[in-house]
């Protein structure tokens, strides 16, 4: 009877539950954290990342600012290589050269109104060097996550936005 048991369907069965379940448990599901945010964002811990110029700020996890990352990675990383500006060099995504902006971009809502709008420096015309972020693109709260990356990244990165790459016609 033993032997029937190991030979037959339910032992099968029981193996592929037990498999399905290590598999679903397994820490390489687990959500991963970019060693670039915990080495140069210093973000082991939530970051407050700032929403609007009143100062109001809001906690973005690593794992949210890795998502951030990738996504800049995926969509901006080709003009943007360590927060240069290669359409517009002068122009950074430093956190200085973001406040200058007008209106402001160094914070979520303004980055983001940025990314949905994309508009010149001075706020007076609509920008063609920066792509449209689309609702259909990224939701708010993606766009958010790749906002509070840039902005950490400005605060804490001292090359962030400081060279400069020129394009040669």
């Amino acid at each position: 009877m033993l032997h029937r048991f190991f030979s037959s369907r339910p032992l099968l069965l029981l193996c592929s539950v037990w498999l399905g379940i290590c598999l679903w448990c397994s820490p390489a599901r687990a959500e991963s954290i970019d060693p670039y945010i915990r080495r140069y964002l210093d973000a082991a811990q939530p970051v407050p990342i700032k929403v609007d110029e009143t100062g109001e700020t809001r906690d973005f996890s690593a794992i949210e600012l890795s998502k951030g990352k990738q996504r800049f990675d995926d969509g901006c990383l080709y003009c943007h290589i360590g927060g240069s500006n290669v359409p517009i060099p002068p122009i950074t995504l430093s956190g200085e050269n973001l406040a200058g902006a007008t209106p402001p971009r160094d914070n979520l809502n303004g980055f983001v109104a940025f990314m949905r709008e994309p508009m010149t420096y001075d706020g007076d015309d609509y920008s063609s060097w920066c792509r449209q972020v689309s609702e259909n693109w990224m939701s708010r709260s993606e766009l958010e996550e790749v906002a509070a990356y840039v902005l950490r990244a400005g605060e804490k990165v001292s090359s962030w936005g400081k060279k400069v790459y020129e394009v040669e016609s």
